[in-house]
């Protein structure tokens, strides 16, 4: 069983930053493939971007590619999102995921590739 912890949410005006966090509470984190999703009011939840195992890989969606950056530190168990130049469609309230993944380069993009989910923060981002 792993468990997950965001925190670094909050508001700010468009153009701003913030970074959020996730910790993860796995033994052996460097085996799990890692992922923010991101669910607004009345919308599904969607793949903001991953990371793999080692960190070499990372994948992005489209929305938020050059703007966000997904990286991981193996040794304190935590993985984040630098979140750069915000607009207010990135208002949302943003989940960490892991799973397991055999492989070291893998990313995962799906919800149904993640098993672990944590209970989310809201970063909410004003015109």
């Amino acid at each position: 069983q792993v468990q997950l912890v965001e925190s670094g949410g909050g508001l700010v005006q468009a153009a701003g930053s913030l970074r959020l966090s996730c910790a993860a509470s796995a033994r052996t984190f460097s085996s799990y493939a890692m992922g923010w999703f991101r669910q607004a009011p009345g919308k599904e939840r969607e793949f903001v971007a991953a990371i793999s195992r080692s960190g070499g890989n990372t994948e992005y969606a489209d929305s938020v590619k050059g703007r966000f950056t997904i990286s991981r530190d193996n040794a304190k168990n935590t993985v984040y999102l630098q979140m750069n130049s915000l607009k207010p469609e990135d208002t949302a309230v943003y989940y960490c995921a892991a799973d397991y993944d055999l492989y070291l380069s893998t990313t995962l993009s799906t919800t149904k590739e993640y098993r672990y989910w944590g209970q989310g923060t809201q970063v909410t981002v004003s015109s």
